[in-house]
């Protein structure tokens, strides 16, 4: 897609800031990540509400991070182009705050509940594309064309089945997120 640096420069800051937090955590410091990702009982019984925020700069794993940051790669660039920095900024922080939110309500009785990840960020940059490119061809594991849309509703139908099951996954972020980007691309229009 290549956009310029000067048309996106957050979405290209981010792409630097979120691997290398991610990284440090993961392979110098295990308490950053431990003192910044979403833990239930640290936002509900400590009022930590930045939890809401830091687990977007931490990741699980490498693989978890790569996923991420690729995904990241290919969408926050134009989002950013097509919002400008004010809107793609309100569009990342906002689905962050979907995701956590929506996660928050979904496991407020599990207090022990963690998680990190920009993914919930990363849907909502992601469904403010598919919302104002509906008919673009998103390339389903780089193979398989699909318009935005479709790819959106699937987005949608997978997350709200897989939350309801087992796993390590926190599904109700990426569809917190998604709603939250979607939402907020039709605001900013």
């Amino acid at each position: 897609m290549g956009v310029p640096l000067a048309a996106a420069p957050l979405a290209y800051a981010l792409l630097v800031i979120i691997p290398a937090l991610s990284l440090y955590g993961l392979m110098r410091d295990q308490s950053f990540v431990e003192s910044g990702l979403f833990h239930m009982r640290a936002v509900t019984e400590r009022g930590e509400w930045y939890r809401m925020v830091t687990p977007a700069f931490l990741h699980a794993d490498l693989g978890h991070l790569v996923v991420n940051m690729i995904t990241f790669f290919f969408f926050g660039p134009v989002v950013e182009a097509i919002f400008g920095t004010f809107g793609f900024f309100v569009i990342f922080f906002g689905s962050q705050l979907g995701a956590q939110a929506f996660t928050y309500w979904r496991k407020r009785n599990d207090l022990d509940y963690r998680a990190l990840g920009a993914s919930g960020a990363v849907s909502g940059i992601l469904f403010a594309f598919c919302t104002v490119a509906p008919m673009e061809m998103l390339y389903l594991f780089f193979a398989i064309p699909i318009p935005a849309f479709l790819f959106a509703i699937g987005y949608v139908a997978y997350s709200s089945f897989a939350m309801n099951g087992p796993g390590r996954v926190a599904h109700e972020a990426h569809l917190g997120g998604a709603v939250a980007g979607a939402v907020l691309a039709l605001l900013l229009g």
